[in-house]
């Protein structure tokens, strides 16, 4: 099946009992059983839902995986990841990445004693020398959350398998749409879902897929002992929303082009961070590695004035001022003060996340009516 066909029909079959076409909600919490241990494969619902089951297939025919695990939300996906280690063990991950994970990974799992390198890895060499007999994890987000830099899957793949270490990409901005990191040699594939693949700004989840069986066991313990599992109305959700992920995508992409350029030309605008340019450092990654540039951009202010990233955050009509992306409606956000404002300033500013840093999330509405939006919220700027 190719991609758009995938969408609809992997992992969903009409319900046999009715022939309904859509995939049932299962709301129940547990399931009659013939005999002590005799069931039809359903128990409790944390262990298994036949919602749940038809999203996870459908998501991993998605990644070209073969095992896919949903959690109830991107962090509780990255929680179950990280369990996977002991504490002593280390892991190197992208210093440009999701306010969030840089919290769950400081904050939380570093008090049991695991390290974290937070490193540039633009050049996939140059992180060897952070690898040693501990390291058992690399961390990636691609394209980067919020500076856009894109990372070398293979590259870093290579670097993994030679010193037998599990690599782990976030896949969440480009999607599967866009990007397979495990076609390109990763291990883990996570996703908050809440994003592009829900799409509708309506449910908060998160995704793992993998190929590798015994992987798969060890993360559906987590995900089973552990318990942060979504529910059958929230699987119904995005299974509805991935119907039209290739479509939303072709537009978000096509929105984000349009979108960026116009930034780019525009004399209160300092630097606009969109991998689709041809003088961006990774512009040749991203032609390798991705079909299409996605519709995520950053941008900052001549002057880098926070109040006057305020002023225009706060006068956006058609740009909503709010947390998350991946919408159908397009989002704008200030990193620095919402989604990374956990992240200390001074490794904030390392990577070049200045206060007056805007973040887009381009929706898939008409892009004139865009254009006019950012025109007007920029006018009121000196």
């Amino acid at each position: 099946m190719k991609f758009g066909t995938k969408a609809i029909h992997a992992g969903v079959e009409p319900d046999p009992s009715t022939g309904a076409i859509m995939t049932p909600i299962y709301q129940t919490s547990t399931y009659v059983q013939r005999s002590p241990g005799d069931h039809q494969g359903y128990e409790y619902s944390r262990t298994h839902n036949p919602t749940r089951t038809a999203l996870q297939n459908n998501l991993a025919a998605l990644e070209n995986g073969k095992h896919g695990l949903c959690f109830s939300s991107g962090l509780g996906a990255i929680d179950a990841i990280i369990k996977l280690l002991n504490p002593g063990d280390e892991v190197i991950s992208t210093n440009d990445l999701y306010g969030g994970s840089y919290r769950i990974f400081t904050k939380v799992f570093e008090r049991y004693g695991i390290k974290f390198h937070f490193v540039s890895m633009e050049n996939p060499e140059s992180i060897e020398k952070y690898v040693n007999d501990r390291t058992k994890l690399i961390w990636a987000e691609t394209p980067t959350n919020p500076m856009m830099n894109i990372i070398d899957v293979a590259g870093i793949a290579t670097v993994a398998k030679k010193h037998h270490v599990l690599f782990a990409v976030d896949n969440t901005f480009a999607t599967p749409f866009l990007q397979n990191p495990l076609d390109l040699g990763a291990d883990i594939v996570m996703h908050s879902v809440t994003k592009y693949l829900g799409g509708h700004s309506d449910v908060v989840m998160g995704a793992i897929i993998v190929n590798d069986d015994h992987l798969a066991d060890q993360l559906a313990f987590i995900q089973n002992a552990c318990g942060a599992t979504p529910g059958p109305q929230d699987c119904f959700l995005v299974l509805r929303g991935i119907k039209t992920l290739h479509i939303r995508m072709e537009r978000h992409c096509q929105n984000g082009k349009t979108i960026a350029a116009y930034l780019k030309n525009h004399p209160k605008v300092e630097k606009v961070y969109w991998p689709g340019f041809e003088d961006h450092p990774n512009h040749q990654i991203a032609k390798k590695q991705m079909r299409d540039f996605g519709g995520m951009i950053s941008f900052t202010l001549k002057g880098n004035k926070i109040e006057d990233a305020k002023k225009i955050l706060e006068n956006l009509h058609f740009f909503a001022l709010a947390e998350s992306l991946g919408g159908v409606e397009s989002l704008c956000g200030h990193p620095a003060s919402m989604t990374h404002a956990s992240i200390p300033k001074e490794e904030r500013e390392k990577i070049g996340l200045v206060d007056s840093l805007i973040r887009l999330s381009v929706g898939i509405e008409d892009a004139e009516d865009l254009k006019e939006d950012l025109k007007k919220a920029l006018d009121i700027i000196s």
